[in-house]
């Protein structure tokens, strides 16, 4: 090999870069002993962009497309190197690749639970988690802030401050919302919307955009998760009366089959009023915290009317209202009905 091969395979005339794996943001083109040469062709291919950095400083930004690497296509290195029309010769510079894809599937979510201060239950810790998608929309902005001269900067290298960052938001949004977190739990579409609008501005500082952001569960610790049962169960609790008086109705036609025919259902109707009454009313001095039952007296409170069946043999029920009235008696004295 003479010196003028070897001299020549110093000089690059295609500089083009292709990602060997996922979650690349930024790669840096090996030129270690190397000029580009001048005439060379620059390719960037779509969902990628380029820039050029001379001596330190960022010169030039090419998105997609197949560059021809002059004076004329590269005026900013041209202005630096103060390089005139007819320069022709090999030149020195740093060529760095981004990424611009959308990088998808990146999970957030709280380590350790997030208090704020909620209208229902006071003082409450919410956990949460969820995913987001972002991509490289700035890569001047990226390089000076995040990826610097590193030869390849990753999604895994920035995950951890993404994450951090976003649970800082949502902590900050959660305690200034100042929502029930049943109206959060129940509207997770429009709270991923809102934290979307606040974290974009973050991104954008770093050279990135946020594409989605999604919460996907919104949680209690479980002794909390426990409470909010117990309270929903009390609040159900509270049809009991309607559930009382249902099953007394129910009640009647059971009655009106016993032994005893008319007497039998005039007892029944009779027992499942009394009976659901009472239970109606005891619910009743528990709603009211105990007010009614202190105003009565406890013999009124508990008085049940005397349906029982009749301990005398010389007696027997009205069928038409169902009184305790003497066996012998063809009206009943209490409701004037003939007893057959």
């Amino acid at each position: 090999m003479s010196l003028g091969d070897f001299l020549r395979k110093q000089l690059i005339d295609v500089i083009q870069w292709t990602e060997e794996g996922d979650g690349v943001l930024a790669a840096r083109f090996p030129m270690r002993d190397m000029e580009i040469q001048y005439g060379a062709r620059l390719t960037v291919r779509e969902s990628q962009m380029a820039i050029f950095v001379n001596e330190g400083k960022i010169a030039d930004q090419f998105g997609p497309g197949l560059y021809t690497l002059e004076t004329r296509t590269l005026p900013l290195l041209t202005d630096l190197q103060h390089w005139y029309t007819g320069f022709e010769s090999p030149f020195k510079s740093d060529v760095y690749f981004f990424s611009t894809r959308i990088q998808t599937d990146q999970r957030w979510g709280t380590q350790q639970p997030i208090t704020i201060r909620d209208k229902d239950f006071g003082m409450v810790r919410l956990r949460g988690f969820g995913l987001y998608s972002f991509h490289l929309a700035n890569p001047t902005l990226f390089h000076q802030k995040v990826s610097g001269t590193r030869d390849v900067y990753t999604v895994a290298d920035l995950e951890g401050h993404l994450r951090n960052t976003i649970v800082g938001r949502v902590s900050d949004a959660f305690a200034k919302s100042q929502i029930p977190f049943l109206d959060m739990a129940a509207n997770q579409a429009e709270l991923s919307s809102t934290l979307a609008a606040a974290l974009a501005p973050t991104f954008a500082e770093l050279g990135l955009a946020l594409d989605s952001f999604v919460v996907e569960n919104l949680s209690l610790p479980e002794e909390l998760q426990r409470k909010l049962d117990e309270r929903i169960g009390m609040n159900m609790a509270g049809n009991l009366r309607d559930y009382t008086q249902y099953q007394a109705a129910q009640a009647i036609p059971i009655a009106a089959a016993n032994e005893g025919g008319g007497a039998g259902l005039g007892a029944g109707l009779g027992a499942g009023m009394s009976i659901g009454k009472a239970m109606t009313d005891a619910l009743n001095q528990v709603a009211s915290g105990g007010d009614a039952a202190q105003k009565s007296s406890p013999a009124s409170a508990t008085e049940l009317p005397d349906h029982s069946t009749p301990d005398q043999a010389g007696t027997k029920f009205c069928i038409a209202c169902g009184k305790s009235i003497p066996r012998a008696a063809k009206f009943c004295p209490e409701c004037g009905g003939a007893q057959g």
